[in-house]
């Protein structure tokens, strides 16, 4: 009920990455909660959603081009301008991907893709989006990682990007305390999504004991919008892990990390956020 009461102060949704996993459920979800708010989506593919009702605007955006997202950001912001002269806006940095293999596997180039859309594209489109917010108040939420929390080897520059989107969330948060915006960094394990499938890695690597679907994710994100929380593990094993991984040595935790990603390559589950 307090998440339901939450949205309807938006009038608009901004997110990346709504073609599919995560993104995907965030349209499905709350277009069906708040028929009335308009979603923008940016990615390289149109959402495939069917929600009666839904007002769903897709900008093809290819988000590891740093070009392109500042072309969409200036066809957004004069479309908001237009469109939504009042009410509060939702941006949802929520894009991702990463590769599994030493580090430069699979190759540099896909490496520095991999830092153009999990680190500088949330960067660049909350700087220019920013002052938008701020003029209609909102939220942003950034869509970290429990790999967040510790080194992950083999997935070295991906569980890095994690803890910069995290750490910087949260710095983030203090500095626009008071402005009307706040800000939630969320924390997602292993969740049914192509996550591992895009990392290259078989679509089943992780327990399903272990896993969450991506709207329990959702659910966890509106809850802790609505109680103002700026950061947020999502599930409650991911909360011990998370937890216990932060209180050990970084070198220790590193090394147990590096040992458990590889155990899992290839054995069956789920896939991560």
């Amino acid at each position: 009920m307090m998440s339901y009461q939450m949205l309807q102060s938006f009038r608009a949704v901004i997110l990346t990455g709504g073609s599919s996993g995560i993104g995907k459920s965030f349209i499905e979800h709350v277009g069906k909660l708040h028929p009335a708010l308009v979603f923008f989506n940016l990615s390289r593919r149109p959402p495939e959603i069917k929600v009666p009702g839904l007002i769903l605007r897709h900008f093809d955006c290819d988000l590891s081009n740093r070009a392109q997202i500042e072309a969409v950001c200036g066809e957004l912001v004069g479309e908001i301008d237009r469109e939504i002269p009042a009410g509060r806006i939702l941006l949802i940095n929520n894009s991702g991907f990463g590769t599994y293999g030493p580090f430069p596997e699979p190759n540099l180039a896909r490496q520095l893709e991999m830092l153009e859309v999990n680190l500088c594209a949330p960067v660049q489109l909350t700087a220019r989006l920013l002052p938008t917010l701020r003029a209609h108040g909102g939220a942003i939420v950034n869509i970290a990682s429990t790999s967040a929390f510790q080194p992950t080897g083999h997935m070295a520059t991906y569980g890095a990007s994690k803890a910069f989107l995290l750490h910087w969330s949260l710095a983030l948060s203090e500095e626009l305390r008071g402005s009307g915006v706040h800000v939630l960094a969320v924390c997602p394990g292993p969740t049914s999504t192509q996550f591992f499938r895009s990392a290259g890695l078989d679509h089943s690597v992780v327990p399903d004991s272990v896993g969450q679907t991506p709207e329990e994710v959702v659910e966890t994100t509106l809850h802790a919008l609505a109680r103002g929380r700026t950061m947020v593990v999502s599930g409650w094993k991911n909360k011990l892990l998370a937890a216990l991984s932060s209180r050990l040595p970084k070198p220790l935790a590193a090394r147990i990390a590096i040992r458990v990603i590889a155990h899992y390559r290839g054995t069956g589950g789920k896939t991560n956020a």
